[in-house]
């Protein structure tokens, strides 16, 4: 339709040149003393026409004689643009495949093609990023071939490079980088300098907090390493199950690390209130708090809301959970010479009664029998355990008591077989 339209207005206007040129008798008279031209109207527009046409082309001409050096300019810029993609997208395919030595040759012609268009006075608004990418590319290539001088050489260039005005974020990535660098080369000083200068906003980010968890396990910092896992739990950077996993072992990790009670208690008092409830927490504490000097009401203290989430949720706490909060108890019963608190007694008779069936709460109510001197029933529920204690401790210990409380009554050959028992039970689990 649009070609119908155009040939139909070029017959219009040619109809229209035919009527005006056959119709028109008009001539123009040139005076040029002493001669006199005289022309047709019909030749005058022709000639116009013709003059506006060679002095249009004239134009055109000189317009593209003077756009050469321009256009030649250009086309060099391009080519080395060209260049420097196509060497940075081979430092990149190298660097992947692992040839760090080509990467970083690569780099290298990148850089030089990069300073030969910046010595011709060209600026375009990549070239900072560009650089900033290219040494980093080569600092990583550095890194890899264990060149560390070559490494540092490249990023300081790059950090140079990446306070340009075109550069943008870039520094952020760089500070990240040289964190990695520094718990690749095991030193955590200055990966926690690197870390300082980070942004707030950027220090707040996963990566940046998964990187300070990893600098500050590695440094012994477990304040800021338990402070970081819990904004990482947070920012639900893990698993459930898996944050919970992390948490309980950094705060033991804390706790073990503790050399004093004041100390101790500092740190129970850091912790927070679900990280004091989980059993394991909870027994290390008691148990480093009676090592080291504590009182054991002290440790049935902290030891109380781990007992009783126990008997309220029993099916929330494994078997091992269970044999590690009695043996904890244990020790708390054995470093007092005073009776046991009487709270206490009633809390372990009802969990005895509440639970008949279980093996490793009868075992915890003959050991306090045992503390309170009452022989015969802590021989009884000795006795009634035995035979369903799955774990090689605590049959062994409760041989070994039931050896003792036969000395204690003059049963010399009750008191060698439990001791053999109590030997035998510890050399088969062994095989």
């Amino acid at each position: 339709m649009r070609v119908a339209l155009w040939f139909l207005g070029l017959f219009g206007v040619a109809v229209a040149a035919a009527l005006f040129a056959s119709n028109n008798t008009g001539s123009i008279t040139v005076f040029w003393p002493p001669y006199r031209v005289d022309l047709s109207l019909n030749m005058v527009v022709l000639l116009l026409v013709l003059l506006f046409v060679l002095m249009h082309l004239a134009l055109k001409a000189l317009s593209a004689l003077f756009a050469l050096p321009a256009q030649a300019r250009s086309w060099r810029l391009r080519h080395q643009e060209r260049v420097m993609y196509a060497a940075l997208l081979d430092a990149l395919s190298h660097f992947v495949a692992g040839r760090f030595l080509r990467a970083r040759k690569a780099t290298q012609t990148l850089l030089s093609h990069e300073s030969v268009v910046a010595q011709s006075g060209e600026d375009w608004p990549h070239a900072a990023r560009l650089r900033v990418l290219a040494n980093l590319l080569a600092a990583e290539s550095s890194q890899s071939l264990q060149d560390r001088q070559a490494r540092e050489l490249y990023f300081q260039q790059a950090m140079t490079q990446a306070d340009a005005r075109h550069a943008g974020d870039i520094r952020e990535g760089l500070l990240l980088r040289a964190v990695r660098w520094s718990l690749q080369d095991r030193d955590a000083h200055a990966a926690l300098q690197w870390l300082d200068q980070l942004p707030s906003g950027v220090a707040r980010r996963t990566v940046a907090l998964r990187l300070r968890l990893k600098v500050a396990r590695m440094a012994g910092k477990n304040a800021l390493a338990l402070e970081t896992a819990r904004l990482l739990a947070k920012h639900r950077a893990f698993s459930p199950d898996t944050a919970k996993g992390l948490l309980r072992s950094l705060a033991q990790e804390w706790l073990q690390n503790t050399y004093d009670l004041e100390q101790l208690e500092r740190v129970w008092m850091q912790l927070e209130h679900h990280e004091r409830a989980l059993p394991e927490v909870a027994c290390m504490a008691a148990e480093r708090c009676m090592r080291l000097g504590g009182t054991a009401p002290l440790a049935f203290e902290w030891l109380l809301p781990v007992w009783e989430r126990m008997m309220s949720v029993p099916d929330d706490f494994s078997q091992e959970q269970k044999i590690t909060l009695v043996r904890v108890m244990e020790i708390g019963f054995s470093s007092t010479e005073e009776a046991i608190d009487s709270n206490w007694l009633s809390r372990i008779e009802r969990a005895q009664m509440l639970y008949p069936g279980d093996a490793v709460l009868q075992y915890l109510a003959g050991v306090a029998c045992l503390h309170l001197q009452l022989w015969g029933k802590a021989h009884q529920m000795l006795t009634l355990a035995l035979p369903r204690l799955q774990d090689v401790g605590l049959e062994t210990r409760a041989w070994q008591i039931l050896a003792d409380l036969a000395q204690r009554q003059g049963e010399d050959e009750q008191a060698a077989a439990a001791w053999r028992n109590a030997a035998q039970v510890r050399l088969v689990r062994k095989v």
